[in-house]
């Protein structure tokens, strides 16, 4: 056998026979009677280069993936490309190409990147989310909702960035700009798309207690999201008006002690207000480039102005004013807000700064409270309130919501923090929206027929309006219903659209008749486990499974097919640091993963990321870990040639004992490490403690040579998942009648993990002073008699008296003692 181990050589040959062999494809016959396993990674944004935090991403997933195959799993591991959005867009800007040219390229660039990887993807089943044979059945599926009722289009205040030209989410504003460009965001109302994911919010919400194998702060995250209310629904009519202000409260208890009523800038009472009043209509302007983000209005000055108008009190009658305030949004509920000075902390700033009455109408349960230095904000007894007094807080605020309900002025309602879902982007690479607005007909549905709306891959974007605007031969058509002129909608879909179904689509990726062949879901859907990072938690991961939900709503497949969620296990992994800090170009601390590749080869890189750190924590880069990684592999290399040398004498038989339990202790930990949250760390720390036993070892005799074979190969199988290169080439060394990474994964020898003797810690005033071996069922007193005989012990003893002995069996020996 070599001395060297040429990594490069190795990998390209292995790569070329897995490639050959086609190994790593999954099976759709029906006679395959294996159990099944689909392993999925969140698929990647064409950049063009690999980044380290790609590299450990999509080597857990693979470890997970060759583990379940080499357990008999028929394994599921797809890769695809998430290739619409404004980084394309920017890059096709700044180097003059169009986006298709530039996303393509990239996507032959990181797909020979990700396969020197040696991960072990079925690339049979690869998409390209900005190809029209994918992008058509989401517009397929929307042209079906639409005529649920479930997409539509209205008017809605939205983050703009003017430079980008497109619609933000509130994620993506920071600190008031733009995260991409970094110019101030205002609000503006424009006609938007949308999907009406509320009439999916409680399934959303209950469903989240099927996702056990979720971990629990992303559960909380999509709980608080969806954020569940119960309250009632308030009309306070305008004075002089037929019209009324609806508000939602989740403290009716409160009602009577309300005092003003807040409007969002974007109401359509505040604009009317602001017609003829140029103070006001300076203040929605200057409202309009406040952020949205419920952090940065927790913490921004509350500013109001009064518009002049006045509401009826639903119950008393009485006149309240109305104020529009830059704390209120049009996002959220229906823009309008009663305030209870007296009982919210927001709203007893609000009126102390602008002089605005206090009443108090909840009083706590015992004793006093100084209304006029802060809010009361307990639930307590109500005062003040008319009929209700002496009510508690909840009997109060059923008692009040059964008024307005009976005197048609309000109702008991559940309200959900989530919105619609905004799914138009006023950009030029993105699926386009499958509309068309005639001026007779309105906006008609692209007929299934006509579909793919193919988006024009030769345009080149300047920074501006969408060159959709002017492109005449995609924008002028014909109406689908009268056949009149007229034009396509210009918008593109939210790329969240792509995916959150791409997990689906794997399963039948070349269907040509269906968005999704219901029996390849049948086989095998929900995924059993998804890998990515935790910045998806949220958004990503709640559309995902709404749509979902939505195909299987429209038929695509049954409950019992496809389930009503789509991942059975999430595992969040953390990032990659380097100086403490997330790696980015701009703060100039990147490793070039391909740079390791050339110099150590790629399971060198695959085994640093994966020991490094556990999975879920945040993984700091370390130089010279790298280099221990590489030098333990090269070590497990050279324990072959211990095999092949000659060994005068034998072992004796507890030397073989005692190796045989550290292979088989180690293939149970590592065994435990995939089957109990991926703590590929551990498992890694567990081999190399093998094969420092293996190293230690000398295969003298013909029970010590079975021993260290037996050692050797479990060694290698158990690294197959982590190094499969590596493991395939010293698996052909040791003659496996398979590749490794196909072996059946080893079994624990319950016999080996029997021992005769234990090693016991021996403590002298709960100082550990050595250890001593005894037999398995060692006697209180035999035990001490070992520790009095160990010399190295024996001395903490002298001139002692030991007045209690404490034998935890199999673990531990402790001394208490005191002057003789």
């Amino acid at each position: 056998m070599s001395d060297q181990y040429d990594a490069q050589q190795i990998e390209a040959k292995w790569q070329g026979r897995w490639a050959e062999l086609n190994v790593d494809a999954a099976s759709d016959d029906p006679a395959d009677t294996r159990q099944r396993y689909y392993c999925l990674v969140m698929f990647p944004y064409p950049s063009g280069n690999l980044h380290m935090g790609h590299v450990r991403n999509y080597c857990l997933g693979d470890a997970v993936a060759r583990y379940k195959r080499m357990q008999g799993y028929n394994v599921l591991h797809p890769i695809g490309w998430d290739a619409f959005g404004l980084p394309a867009e920017n890059a096709a800007i700044k180097h003059g190409r169009p986006p298709a040219e530039w996303t393509y390229a990239n996507i032959e660039q990181m797909r020979a990147q990700l396969k020197r990887l040696g991960l072990s993807y079925d690339w049979s089943r690869e998409i390209a989310t900005c190809h029209p044979d994918y992008y058509r059945w989401e517009q397929w599926l929307f042209t079906r909702l639409m005529e649920k009722g479930l997409a539509y289009q209205a008017d809605a205040e939205v983050n703009w960035c003017e430079p980008c030209h497109t619609v933000l989410a509130n994620e993506q504003v920071v600190d008031g700009q733009c995260w991409r460009c970094d110019t101030p965001v205002i609000r503006k109302n424009l006609k938007q798309w949308f999907i009406r994911i509320t009439a999916y919010a409680e399934e959303l919400l209950s469903d989240l207690d099927q996702l056990d194998g979720w971990p629990e702060k992303v559960v909380g995250m999509q709980r608080n999201w969806i954020g569940k209310s119960t309250g009632a629904e308030v009309s306070f009519a305008l004075d002089g008006s037929d019209e009324a202000l609806e508000i939602f409260t989740t403290r009716p208890d409160t009602l009577m002690g309300v005092t003003y009523l807040a409007v969002a800038a974007g109401h359509p009472l505040a604009v009317q207000a602001a017609a003829n009043n140029a103070e006001l209509a300076a203040f929605l302007d200057e409202c309009s480039t406040v952020s949205t983000r419920e952090a940065d209005i927790e913490t921004m000055e509350k500013k109001g102005m009064p518009l002049g108008v006045d509401a009826i009190h639903p119950v008393t009658g009485e006149r309240i004013p109305v104020w529009v305030a830059n704390f209120v949004l049009m996002g959220y509920g229906t823009g309008a807000v009663m305030s209870v000075p007296a009982h919210d902390e927001r709203d007893f700033a609000f009126a102390r700064k602008y002089g605005l009455p206090v009443k108090q109408v909840v009083r706590p349960q015992q004793g006093a409270w100084d209304i006029d230095q802060a809010a009361f904000t307990d639930p307590g007894v109500l005062v003040d309130s008319g009929m209700f007094d002496g009510l508690s807080s909840q009997e109060g605020g059923e008692a009040i919501t059964a008024w307005l309900s009976e005197h048609g002025r309000g109702k008991a309602r559940v309200q959900y923090r989530l919105r619609d879902w905004l799914v138009s982007r006023q950009r030029y690479w993105g699926a386009p929206i499958p509309v068309i607005h005639c001026p007779d007909c309105g906006a008609v549905p692209v007929p299934e027929e006509q579909l793919p709306v193919v988006l024009p891959t030769d345009l080149r974007p300047t920074g501006g309006a969408s060159p959709l605007n002017d492109c005449d031969a995609f924008r002028h058509t014909s109406c689908p219903r009268c056949g009149g002129d007229a034009e396509r909608e210009l918008d593109t879909f939210d790329t969240f659209m792509e995916s959150s179904w791409y997990m689906d689509r794997y399963t039948s990726p070349r269907d040509a008749t269906a968005m999704v062949d219901a029996e390849a879901m049948a086989r095998w859907v929900p995924v059993d486990q998804y890998i990515g990072g935790v910045e998806h938690a949220v958004l990503h991961l709640l559309y995902a499974r709404f749509y979902h939900k939505l195909m299987r709503d429209v038929g695509l497949f049954t409950r019992e097919q496809g389930g009503d969620e789509p991942f059975r296990n999430l595992l969040t992994q953390g990032m990659v640091l380097k100086d403490g800090a997330k790696m980015s170009k701009s703060k100039g601390n990147t490793v070039d993963p391909n740079a390791i590749i050339r110099r150590h080869g790629a399971d060198t890189a695959r085994l640093f990321t994966l020991f490094a750190a556990p999975p879920e924590k945040d993984l700091e880069w370390n130089d010279a870990g790298v280099e221990g990684a590489h030098r333990f592999l090269k070590r497990v290399w050279r324990l072959y040639d211990k095999l092949e040398a000659q060994h005068e004498g034998a072992a004796d038989a507890a030397t073989v004992r005692a190796l045989r339990f550290a292979i088989h202790a180690t293939i149970q930990k590592v065994t435990h490490a995939f089957e109990h949250g991926f703590a590929f760390n551990v498992a890694i720390a567990s081999l190399m403690e093998l094969s420092n036993a293996l190293q230690d070892f000398t295969p003298a005799g013909a029970q010590a040579r079975a021993a260290y074979r037996e050692g050797l190969e479990a060694l290698v199988t158990m690294l197959a998942p982590f190094v499969p290169h590596f493991a395939c080439e010293m698996g052909e060394l040791l003659g496996f009648e398979s590749m490794a990474v196909l072996r059946a994964w080893p079994e624990v020898d319950e016999q080996a993990l029997v021992q005769d003797e234990i090693t016991l810690v021996v403590q002298v005033q709960g100082k550990k002073r050595g250890e001593i071996s005894v037999p398995k069922d060692v006697s209180e007193e035999q035990a001490l008699a070992a520790a009095r005989a160990n010399a190295g012990i024996a001395k903490w003893l002298e001139g002692m008296q030991i007045v209690k002995v404490i034998l935890v069996p199999g673990r531990l020996l402790n001394l208490v003692v005191r002057p003789a």
